[in-house]
């Protein structure tokens, strides 16, 4: 393994991802990063307090009541039941993407503590 050049999605500057950080991502089962760590941080700033998801799933009205513009969704075939769906993210060749009601259903169940 050797060092790579990658390109921020979001900058579109070239990035060093070193052997390193290979090495951590695959131990963890993370894929290679695809934005520079200053718009990693940047983004990470932009969604702090914005509490993720929100509990019904995706929304086109924000990202779990944070007060950002509008969402960016991306057409996509739901990888399980074939459905034209759309998702909150750019669809990775490769890897499987969900409608809301397949994604549902592949989540583990919530248990609460009562």
């Amino acid at each position: 393994m050797s060092d790579r050049t990658l390109t921020c999605r979001d900058c579109g500057e070239e990035f060093v991802f070193t052997t390193g950080e290979q090495q951590f991502y695959t131990e963890r089962g993370y894929s290679e990063p695809s934005r520079c760590k200053p718009c990693r941080q940047a983004r990470k700033a932009q969604n702090q307090g914005g509490g993720g998801y929100s509990s019904g799933g995706y929304s086109s009205g924000g990202y779990g009541g944070g007060s950002g513009g509008q969402r960016q969704f991306y057409p996509a075939v739901c990888s399980e039941c074939g459905k034209d769906t759309e998702v909150p993210f750019q669809p990775t060749p490769g890897k499987p993407v969900y409608c809301r009601d397949c994604f549902q259903s592949r989540r583990a169940p919530r248990y609460s503590n009562y």
